[in-house]
């Protein structure tokens, strides 16, 4: 598909977060703030925003399991597309999305190679498996030359024998891997539900935590101390309790998972309040179907960021800590058009009347031109 449209733009609105008055113009792809002379006029009011963020989403991993295939990848990148997320970092994936980068009517990616994990330890096919701690330096370097700046640990899982979340690794290897990590100019990530895996992770110099429903008091301290950021995946901390009725043979993980869930957002709140950076990842492909990066910036607003600060972690905010731009000129032009103010609620962020990838009109009310 070609996407339909290049030329020459002009755009009158509200930007945001500043809501003052934004007229900007889109030339070759790119963002210019000097007229462009002839340029087609889009808008004339309304909010215009950069592309959405969703900051922790699987490309590849197939909702309800497995691997997806080429029209399975395109389909997931299209529902992304649809609810205006042109930036995907992709937390992890077992299948190459390169060929993506392609389409200029896709979302952009930015990769974090395959999961690390040990044997047992993370859901089966998906991760790279290690047969012994001391191996993870060097399987972090490699997946960070593999990947978009990003590499991504799994912290904890289930371990059977005990019957709930332990770490996977020790403190001092940890330690080790994310400065072999840094050394070659990626950051790191880690998967982690639980309290006892995280002083280990943020002492070690980790770059983020997904998920983080095990923080405490001294935890938030702790990442604050470090500029640890948070993406914490609250539409997927919802199928917690599901988790747990299925964990009948491990009646202690099953109510550590209960107790995680039901602290969350008040988890998250405090984290927001002590100064941690916290971005919009909804985890989609497995349990989480693509496109529902609205519903996360909503849970973020109801845990205590407000409309205004969990758009930006979905937006303007997303898109600096991850080293991309937001409307400034010279920027690709990759944007959305709201008529009705986007902070309003899901309805309306997931639901944009304009989206522009690379300068490129490719959907106009939901509808793809």
């Amino acid at each position: 598909m070609v996407p339909a449209r290049p030329g020459s733009f002009r755009l009158r609105g509200v930007g945001l977060p500043d809501g003052q008055p934004l007229e900007l113009w889109v030339d070759g792809g790119v963002i210019s703030d000097q007229p462009v002379p002839g340029a087609e006029s889009l808008c004339e009011s309304g909010w215009i925003l950069p592309g959405l963020v969703d900051a922790h989403c699987h490309v590849g991993i197939k909702y309800g399991g497995g691997h997806e295939d080429e029209q399975g990848l395109v389909a997931q990148a299209e529902a992304e597309r649809a609810v205006g997320a042109l930036l995907l970092r992709d937390a992890g994936s077992p299948v190459d999305t390169r060929d993506l980068d392609a389409r200029e009517d896709l979302p952009r990616i930015i990769r974090a190679g395959r999961h690390i994990a040990m044997p047992k330890r993370y859901i089966p096919g998906l991760a790279v498996d290690l047969e012994d701690e001391s191996q993870l330096p060097e399987a972090v370097t490699q997946q960070a030359l593999l990947g978009d700046g990003w590499v991504k640990i799994v912290g904890d899982w289930i371990d059977r024998s005990v019957g709930d979340l332990r770490p996977l690794w020790s403190d001092d290897i940890l330690k080790e891997s994310i400065e072999a990590a840094h050394r070659v100019g990626a950051r790191v990530t880690a998967h982690v539900f639980s309290e006892d895996a995280l002083p280990g992770l943020i002492n070690a110099g980790i770059d983020c935590i997904e998920h983080g429903t095990g923080l405490t008091s001294e935890t938030i301290e702790l990442m604050v101390e470090r500029g640890t950021a948070l993406v914490p995946t609250l539409i997927n901390i919802d199928t917690f309790p599901g988790i747990a009725d299925s964990a009948t043979r491990y009646p202690v993980y099953a109510r550590h998972m209960r107790e995680l869930h039901a602290r969350v957002r008040r988890t998250v709140g405090d984290a927001h309040d002590a100064g941690i950076p916290i971005y919009a990842g909804t985890d989609a492909g497995g349990s989480i179907v693509h496109g529902r990066v609205a519903d996360e910036v909503a849970a973020l607003a109801q845990a205590g960021l407000g409309p205004t600060k969990a758009l930006g972690a979905a937006c303007w905010d997303a898109r600096s800590w991850l080293g991309r731009p937001g409307l400034e000129p010279g920027a690709p032009a990759d944007l959305l058009v709201y008529e009705q103010d986007p902070r309003t609620g899901p309805e309306v962020l997931s639901a944009p009347d304009l989206v522009m990838l690379r300068g490129r009109v490719v959907e106009v009310r939901g509808r793809v031109v």
